[in-house]
């Protein structure tokens, strides 16, 4: 489940996030008014029945296979048969550099890969829709 807030008004949006299936690209649907933010807080529940030593994600932001955005994020050590939440805040471009709901739809994919130091662990990959 990722929870979206906008900042800094109270409207919550609440995206259910896809399912665990590797290899699968999944879909999102979000509303447009996520565009209009100024920031979102985003947050990823994650479990592992394995001990972790260095926990990481690098996600990507595609645009028609093109990346617009790249994050590393460092979560460190994970217990096992553990279920964990990280939360970011990720604000947004200026709204002058920002493309419209209507060109991104469809058009988006992000691509998350966990990572245990250097192995892979596994790859999330789901393409927005803009509703």
């Amino acid at each position: 489940m990722a929870s979206i807030p906008c900042i800094p008004n109270d409207d919550n949006v609440n995206i259910e996030g896809p399912g665990s299936v590797p290899g699968v690209e999944h879909e999102a649907r979000v509303p447009k008014k996520i565009l209009k933010c100024k920031a979102v807080s985003r947050e990823i529940n994650f479990s592992s029945q394995e001990e972790m030593n260095k926990f990481r994600l690098e996600q990507k932001v595609l645009f028609k296979g093109k990346c617009l955005e790249e994050w590393y994020f460092d979560f460190g050590f994970v217990i096992p048969s553990s279920t964990n939440t990280w939360q970011s805040l990720i604000e947004a471009a200026p709204e002058s550099q920002m493309m419209p709901a209507n060109v991104l739809n469809g058009n988006v994919v992000i691509e998350t890969k966990f990572y245990d130091a250097n192995l892979l662990v596994s790859t999330s990959k789901v393409r927005v829709f803009y509703v």
